[in-house]
This record gives C-alpha cells, structure tokens and sequence, in this order.
C-alpha cells in the first residue's frame, strides 16, 4: 500500500485501475501504517478539523498579541477593515488564514498541517470551501486525507520543512494540499486534482524562508493569507481544465531541486532576506533583551 506514494503518477494509475476515489488508498495506508482501525482514523480527521475551526475562531475573536510585538491582531482588522479590496469571500478566506496562524504564533492550539509555520493555509481554506458549497463534515474528512496523500509524495521527494527547503516547501506544500483538496471536494477529477497541485508548485516556486528574530511570525503569517489565495487560485485554474504544462510529479521533482539550491540564510536561519534588514535585526536585539529579561536570577535558582 505504501508504495502507492511514491509519486503521483502511481496514485493515479491505481486509483484509474480501482475505480476508487482519492482518498480510499490514503485510507489505507494510514490503517497500516498507524495500526488504526478505519473508524478511528475518521475520529481522529473530525478532531483534527474541529481544532483547525476552533483555530480560526479564536483568530478572528480573542486577543492575538505576540510577545514580540510582532502580532497584533491582524486577521480581526482585515474581517473588519473599513475599505475593502476583496469579495466578502475572498476577504473571509485571507482573515482565516490569518487568523489561525495568528493562534499559532501566540502559542495556542493548532494543527500542523504539513508544518505549525503553515498552520493557517488549511483552516482557512477548508472552512471557507465549506462554507461557499455548503460541504458536509465527512466530504472536508476526505479533502483531509487528499492532502495528507499530497504532503506525503511531496515530503518523499522534496521537504515539507521550510528549513530544509525554504519556505516554498513549508507554505507552498499547504497551499499545494490546499488546492487539491479544494478541487477533490468539489468533484473534480484525479487529474484536475493534481493540476491544482502543479500549479500551485509553480506558483511558490523559489520563496524563501526568512523568519524575522527568529520567529515564525513575520512574514510567515501574511505568507499564510497569500498561499491561501494561491490554494484558491490553483484550484479555480486546474477545475476549468487548464494544463499545468509540466506535470505534478516534475514539479515536485522542481521543488526539491531549487530546496538543495538554495542557500543556508534563505532556510529558517534567520541570516537573509528579511531577517536580514535593518528592522529585522532591531526587532530581534529586542526579543533577546526581552529574552534575558525572563530569565531567573542566579539566586532565585
């Protein structure tokens, strides 16, 4: 069953000879692998999505301040902000994704799905699909499992970890997870399904991870909203039936390649890109006095 995941030309071709849906060998492999019966495996998607909901209502609800300053409430000014570039829906789905990374970074209780760092991508997709089509619990379960079967090819042949392979593997692979999972749901076929994977590879090629301080805030949260978007994007492209061009298996064969490529400093060090400006360093000499600070007096020790 595993070897099913290996790329997704296999995942195809045994779903094309099965006759089943997606997510059936997902299924599968998760029973074998985890030693769970099908029932809990379900349990545990309807938990895990209840926490992704929970995530995003508290987002858009409670105080999100960061110790650093960094986080202030952003997903709540978005929902609210009095000039509006956005549909109602569009500005939902960037408030969510906010939102739930924004619980994330303040310590609160998420799903890391495929990453904490990325946190936000599927909650806020998933909850805004459902909510557009009026989906049932047990048809988001299934995206569910979709996305995790995309996670694992894509963690096989290039990296999930942003600082392995920069932040187009971290938030890239959500928004990828996203998009398919959004096309499956909506009844799309394996092979639209995999071109919102393509495209959205191709639209997250390259980005680097570049955490301010240190800290998976800025720009991880904004990177959240925008891979939803291209989560959204990817979909509506590969749903009307464009061709990616360069097959889905390729374009993670891609994302491994620029991951290799890229320099140390773009992988979650902290040593480039924004981290490495002016205000970046000002604001981490800050969480570091801010660091010291806490820290117990020798005698109190």
């Amino acid at each position: 069953m595993a070897l099913l995941f290996n790329d997704f030309a296999s995942w195809e071709k045994h779903c094309q000879s099965t006759g089943e849906p997606l997510y059936v060998p997902v299924l599968g492999y998760e029973i074998e692998q985890k030693g769970r019966s099908e029932d809990e495996i379900w349990e545990g998607l309807a938990r895990a999505y209840d926490v992704m909901r929970d995530a995003v209502k508290t987002g858009l609800s409670q105080d999100m301040t960061s110790r650093s300053g960094m986080v202030n409430n952003g997903a709540k000014k978005v929902a609210a902000a009095p000039v509006t570039v956005l549909s109602p829906e569009f500005q939902l789905l960037i408030s969510r994704a906010l939102g739930a990374k924004e619980v994330n970074s303040c310590m609160g209780r998420v799903v890391a799905a495929p990453t904490a760092g990325a946190s936000g991508i599927l909650p806020g997709v998933l909850t805004t699909l459902q909510d557009q089509h009026g989906l049932d619990d047990r048809k988001i379960h299934e995206g569910l499992l979709v996305a995790a079967g995309i996670a694992l090819i894509i963690e096989q042949n290039a990296s999930l970890a942003g600082a392995v392979g920069g932040c187009q593997a971290e938030t890239g692979s959500a928004a990828a997870m996203g998009a398919g999972a959004i096309v499956y749901c909506l009844g799309g076929n394996v092979e639209q399904t995999f071109a919102a994977v393509a495209i959205t590879i191709q639209c997250m090629l390259g980005l680097i991870c570049d955490p301010v301080a240190g800290l998976v805030e800025v720009p991880c949260i904004v990177r959240n909203a925008s891979a939803a978007a291209i989560a959204f994007s990817s979909a509506q492209i590969a749903i009307a039936g464009v061709n990616p061009v360069i097959p889905v298996d390729q374009c993670v064969m891609a994302l491994g390649e620029v991951g290799q490529s890229m320099e140390t400093k773009y992988k979650e060090t902290a040593l480039g890109g924004l981290a490495n400006t002016p205000k970046g360093r000002e604001i981490e000499k800050m969480v570091l006095v801010q660091d010291v600070e806490i820290l117990p007096d020798e005698e109190d020790v």
